[in-house]
C-alpha cells in the first residue's frame, strides 16, 4: 500500500462552488479533483480521495484563511446546529471509472465563551480544518446528532466500505 497526498493545487485551483451547486455535489467534485491529481502523478491501483466541508445557515465553511476568519467561523457555530458533508471518490485505476458519493452528519456545538474561544484560537488547532474546528479537538463542545463520527473527521468509513463493495461487484 502506498499513500500519496494530492498536491495543494488540486483543491486550491478547483473551480469555486457555483450558485446552484449543492454542497454535496461540490465536495464530490473536490474529492474527484484530488483523485485525478494523484492519478496524473502516475499512481495506479485503488485511489481514495475525500473532501469535507461544514455548513451553517446555508453558508459553507471551508478552511479559515487566518485567525480572524477562524474566530468568525467559530462564533457562527457557537451554540448552533450545523452539518458536515464529506465527498468521496474511489477509483480502481486504470480498470474502472471513478465512483463518487457523499455522507452527511449533523452536529451541535455548545456555546463557546470568550475564555474558551481565546484559548482555542491561541492553540492553533483551528488551522487547516473546515469550519475552523475538528471533532477530535481537545475540549471542543461538539456532539454528533445524526450521521457518523468518522464522517465528521473526514473519512466516512461506512461509505468507503460500501463503495469498495461496489468496486468488487464491478470487477
Amino acid at each position: 500500500m502506498e499513500v500519496a497526498a494530492p498536491p495543494e493545487e488540486a483543491e486550491a485551483n478547483a473551480r469555486a462552488r457555483g450558485p446552484t451547486e449543492s454542497l454535496e455535489a461540490y465536495v464530490r467534485r473536490l474529492a474527484r479533483a484530488k483523485a485525478e491529481a494523484v492519478a496524473a502523478a502516475g499512481h495506479y491501483g485503488t485511489l481514495l480521495a475525500c473532501d469535507t466541508l461544514s455548513e451553517v445557515d446555508g453558508r459553507t465553511l471551508g478552511k479559515p484563511l487566518d485567525r480572524a476568519d477562524a474566530e468568525r467561523m467559530l462564533r457562527s457555530l457557537s451554540g448552533r446546529v450545523h452539518r458536515v458533508v464529506t465527498g468521496v471518490c474511489l477509483w480502481q485505476r486504470p480498470e474502472l471509472d471513478p465512483i463518487e458519493a457523499d455522507a452527511e452528519s449533523t452536529l451541535e456545538m455548545g456555546p463557546l465563551d470568550e475564555a474558551f474561544l481565546d484559548w482555542y484560537l491561541e492553540s492553533g488547532m483551528w488551522q487547516g480544518k473546515a469550519g475552523a474546528c475538528g471533532y477530535q479537538d481537545e475540549r471542543l463542545p461538539l456532539r454528533v446528532l445524526a450521521g457518523s463520527e468518522p464522517n465528521v473527521v473526514g473519512l466516512p468509513l461506512e461509505l468507503v466500505r460500501r463503495l469498495l463493495a461496489e468496486i468488487d461487484a464491478r470487477s
